[in-house]
């Protein structure tokens, strides 16, 4: 491990820490966590996310920034899809529990809470499924967009506030490695069993979980990136 490396794991560990060391910290973050839940959403992925693509650039390029890359824009663009992730996870575990129960199953809010039985992991399942199916390809389609016009606009954020020639951007799109990688592939094998164990999960747990699944979704991206060159 190289000196940048473990300046890098320092850096992460010092920006955490507090959380595990301080009571009052940590009971802070519970609190507000529990008023302002898509507000921390937004930052919980802005901060893990991004972490996520900056260990992802490292992986490429054997760099932890790079011109264009645009450290700040990326994080404000996750800082909205974290929000819209937090939307989500309120939307699609009620409506797909009305659902489930509108086809004659015995499901209920409460399924979801206590010990985890076959009932509980078949709707966690479902959730996964259609959140993974209705909802996480747009999502990943709009953040390949927002890289793509933050490369383009020099990684700042005045650029990433120009207007996005979304037209443009899906015209060029690698849609082989997008369709056969990030949907075909991550989707089946990846998101949809790792979204069904955060919905096993407590439900304060959940959107923290989906953060740290952001990291590996910086590594997959760069596997993604990485086979797009060959």
């Amino acid at each position: 491990m190289k000196p940048r490396d473990l300046l890098f794991v320092a850096g992460v560990a010092a920006l955490f820490s507090p959380f595990f060391v301080s009571d009052a910290v940590f009971d802070g973050y519970k609190m507000f966590n529990a008023d302002h839940g898509i507000i921390m959403g937004a930052i919980k992925f802005a901060i893990l996310a991004t972490l996520g693509e900056i260990i992802g650039l490292r992986i490429r390029t054997g760099e932890y920034d790079a011109p264009n890359f645009g450290i700040l824009p990326r994080a404000i663009v996750w800082g909205f899809l974290g929000a819209a992730i937090a939307y989500a996870f309120i939307v699609f575990p009620s409506g797909t529990i009305k659902f489930l129960a509108y086809l004659g199953l015995p499901v209920t809010p409460d399924t979801l809470k206590g010990a985890v039985t076959g009932m509980q992991v078949a709707t966690a399942f479902s959730i996964s499924v259609g959140m993974n199916l209705i909802f996480a390809p747009w999502m990943m389609t709009l953040h390949k967009i927002t890289d793509e016009h933050i490369a383009r606009t020099g990684g700042t954020v005045a650029g990433l506030f120009r207007p996005i020639a979304f037209g443009d951007i899906l015209s060029k799109m690698n849609w082989g490695v997008m369709w056969g990688f990030v949907f075909k592939k991550t989707i089946p094998i990846f998101w949809i069993p790792a979204h069904t164990v955060t919905f096993l999960l407590p439900e304060q747990y959940r959107i923290l979980f989906a953060a740290l699944l952001g990291v590996v979704l910086g590594v997959i991206l760069a596997i993604a990136a990485l086979m797009a060159k060959k």
